[in-house]
Formats: structure tokens, C-alpha cells, sequence
């Protein structure tokens, strides 16, 4: 009989997802067994679904959604809807990450409520490491989304239907628990922020319930995280989630009893799930080899753990028990630097409001900002190095020495590099320093 484990939790056969909510075993089963793609319904997409107890599973579900009312022909949009609001904004989106959450079941009198649980979220979501230390990476988009009616459909019970904007669901393939939308009035609303790198759906409910939808956009971010506004246990959910979308990093949980990983498919692209052990990867420089030993903010010691990638053997992860495998845990070392990772390829650790390459003369000042503490900052003129400008990120043009002729164009440069001791790759670390420069002449 096939076993399935999340966490320290065996679960038998069919029973693992239906263990997620109330859900009869075979439906549990016909969910997660269903292969993605086209079906009599429509496109369908594998998502994952989160237990309370912090376990994950897999199902998959439709791309749409069955209570969705959708375009009423002849009737204005509801006043506000579609409106973005900042909840932080650090800076122009070209040099920042950018999260959009949107909302479902607010009414037109609940938009101030789905504004401060769009707050909350990001709060949870950021208190995580090592979103905490870079905070000022991200801007966050709340996009307003009027529904008809307040609350979500399948809360409190599978019987109560209503009409919301987004039609985000509960009970969604027969599981309790998973919280389903339509991904299509997703990226409409999406398409509203002024950049879109990470999505997060926050519905109008107090009941635990997610899903994490591994959705590639023609608007750039890679997944959506649906979420309950309402339950302070759920932001979890899109921490788990923006591992994928944003660390590109696999799950390391497995389905205990199933199939041994086939060595044909050749070594995984993710970089916390591996064939080789840890002996095998130091000897060959691959992949964590750099974190071996070391201590992991999930608890125990980076190394090689057998299952992983929804397979319990022939896989290797890297510690014992991640958020990648369990809500509620840390992400581990490898992942942590994955993460930052993701965070520099839509962010940079340098920006200032006057544009590099506008013309300055001594009667300028020019400010920089460093959005990442700790960052180092270094200016030089015409190469070399300005040691008395260090660590500045304001300056008065007029105390910076400009020899030659009067008229002569000399170039002022900032680098700013982020030291972290998170990043231990090389190639890695060469995204970690920015310079902007700008001519300047007397």
C-alpha cells in the first residue's frame, strides 16, 4: 500500500490529501492522480495544497472557475475597482521586486479591510528570512477587486455560493481546504500594478486555505499564491510559494511508497534537490557543496537527506526538515541563497533619483540610496577611487576635486556591493554590486 509523509506525518495511500480537508479518500486520490493539461473543462493547472498541520500535497485543478459570474454586458465597473494603492513603495519598479496583492470577496464598503489584510500578509510574508533583511528590495501593489458579495464561496460550508470578482473558491477538486481561483481574472487585475514579479490573492475569509499555482505570465511572475486575509496562519502558504517562483527552488517533501526517482531523467535543474549525496557533490562542486556542515537555520546540518522532489528515493535535499518541505519551518541555508538570488534578478542593491548619465556640475548634490543594510558603498572619479567619499550617500559635488581645464567632463562613479555572508556562489555574488555613474564638469 503506497504511504504518503509530510513532515513527521505518515499518511496512508488516498488518505494524504484527504488528511488536507474533508474530502473522501478516492476523491483525494483522483485529484492528485489526474494528470494537468487540457480536460473536458478546459486548461487545467497543478497547484499545491496546504494542510494545517503545515503538510503539502498536489492536486490538480481547473484554470477557471466555475463560480465566476464574469463580464455583465451593459453594467459600469463597481467605483474603485481595479485601483492600486502602494503598501510600500521603495523605489521605480525597474530596481525593485515587485508584489502585487489582489483581492477577493471584498466588497465596495470592505476595500479599507482588504487594504489592511493586504498589509498583513506582506508583513507575515516578509518577517520570513531572508525576506526580513531585504525589505528594501520590494515595492507592494494592492489592486482592488469590487465583489458583489462579501466572503468567499465554500465558507462557512460546500453549500454557500457567492459572487465575487476573482471567484475564488473553497472545496475546489473535492478538497476542503484548497482555495482555488480563476487565473485568468487574476492576470487581468494583475495587469493593473505597475509591474508584476510576485502575485498573492488575499480572499475576504477567516478560514485556513491557500493553494500555489505554478503559472508562468506573459506579465513576468511565475506563480500565484492564494491566501485567506483572515488567518494569520496562512501567509505561510505564500512563503512556501515564492520558493518556487522566486528561489526557483524544488519541493522537498515526497510521497513515501511511491516510485524511486528514474536516474534516466538525468540530475534535476533545482538547486536543493540532488541524485548525488553530499560526499559526491563536495567532490564535485555541485550544487550546496559550499553549505556542507554548516549549520541551517531549519535546525540540524546541512548535508544530504534521502527524498525529495516528490520522490523517497534516489533524491537528495539538503536538510532534514525546510519550509520547502513543511509550512511553518525556515528556509534552509541553499535556500536562503537561492531566494536573494531571486530577489537580484528584478532588483538591484544601488538606485538614485537622479537618473545615471545626467550631467552635474559642482553646484549639484547627488543622493544614492542603498535599499540593503550593511550594503558597502565606494566612489571614484575618472577611476580612482574618492576614500574620503566612502560610505556616503550623499554628496556635495562642490568638496569633490576636479582636475584639468575648466570644462573638462570627468566621470563620478558609486559601486555598492551587498556583503552578505548568505551568498557563498561567486557567480552569484558578481549580481550583488551595482554602479551607477554620472559626467560632471566644472
Amino acid at each position: 500500500m503506497r504511504n504518503r509523509r509530510f513532515g513527521s506525518i505518515v499518511l496512508t495511500g488516498a488518505l494524504a490529501l484527504a488528511a488536507l480537508g474533508s474530502v473522501p479518500a478516492a476523491a483525494a486520490s483522483a485529484s492528485t492522480d489526474s494528470a494537468s493539461g487540457a480536460a473536458p473543462g478546459g486548461a487545467r493547472h497543478r497547484v499545491e495544497v496546504f494542510g494545517e498541520d503545515g503538510s503539502i500535497g498536489r492536486a490538480t485543478v481547473p484554470a477557471g472557475s466555475p463560480y465566476l459570474v464574469g463580464d455583465r454586458p451593459g453594467l459600469a465597473p463597481a467605483a474603485g475597482d481595479g485601483e492600486v494603492t502602494p503598501i510600500l513603495r521603495n523605489g521605480e519598479t525597474a530596481g525593485k521586486v515587485d508584489v502585487v496583492v489582489i483581492g477577493d470577496g471584498y466588497t465596495a464598503a470592505e476595500q479599507e479591510k482588504f487594504r489592511a489584510d493586504a498589509a498583513a500578509k506582506w508583513q507575515e510574508l516578509s518577517a520570513v528570512e531572508p525576506y526580513a533583511a531585504y525589505r528594501g528590495l520590494f515595492n507592494v501593489w494592492a489592486v482592488a477587486t469590487v465583489s458583489a458579495e462579501s466572503g468567499i464561496t465554500g465558507d462557512p460550508d460546500r453549500a454557500t455560493v457567492r459572487d465575487t470578482a476573482l471567484g475564488s473558491y473553497f472545496w475546489c477538486e473535492d478538497i476542503e481546504r484548497l482555495l482555488c481561483v480563476d487565473t485568468k481574472a487574476v492576470e487581468t487585475y494583475a495587469a493593473k500594478a505597475p509591474q508584476a514579479d510576485l502575485v498573492l490573492v488575499v480572499a475576504n475569509t477567516a478560514k485556513y486555505g491557500g493553494a500555489g499555482y505554478n503559472v508562468a505570465s506573459p506579465l513576468g511572475y511565475d506563480g500565484i499564491a492564494t491566501v485567506a486575509g483572515g488567518n494569520p496562519r496562512a501567509g505561510q502558504i505564500a512563503v512556501h510559494e515564492t520558493g518556487h517562483s522566486l528561489g526557483k527552488l524544488a519541493d522537498e517533501y515526497f510521497y513515501e511508497g511511491s516510485d524511486t526517482y528514474p536516474a534516466e531523467e538525468g540530475e534535476p535543474g533545482e538547486p536543493n534537490i540532488s541524485m548525488f549525496t553530499a560526499d559526491r557533490l563536495t567532490r564535485d562542486h555541485a550544487k550546496w557543496y559550499r553549505w556542507i556542515g554548516r549549520t541551517s537555520p531549519d535546525g540540524g546540518v546541512v548535508g544530504s537527506y534521502e527524498g525529495g522532489g516528490y520522490y523517497p528515493k534516489g533524491l537528495y535535499r539538503p536538510t532534514e526538515n525546510s519550509i520547502m518541505r513543511s509550512l511553518g519551518r525556515e528556509f534552509n541555508l541553499p535556500g536562503r541563497e537561492a531566494m536573494i538570488a531571486g530577489f537580484y534578478r528584478h532588483a538591484v542593491p544601488l538606485t538614485s533619483p537622479t537618473p545615471a548619465g545626467t550631467p552635474l556640475t559642482r553646484a549639484d548634490r547627488l543622493t544614492v540610496d542603498l535599499p540593503v543594510a550593511g550594503t558597502t558603498l565606494r566612489w571614484s572619479l575618472d577611476g580612482r577611487e574618492l576614500p574620503q567619499l566612502r560610505g556616503r550617500t550623499t554628496v556635495n559635488l562642490g568638496t569633490v576635486p576636479l582636475p584639468g581645464p575648466r570644462g573638462r567632463v570627468h566621470t563620478l562613479t558609486a559601486t555598492a556591493t551587498d556583503p552578505t555572508p548568505a551568498v557563498l556562489d561567486p557567480a552569484l555574488r558578481t549580481r550583488l554590486t551595482a554602479t551607477l555613474s554620472w559626467p560632471v564638469t566644472r
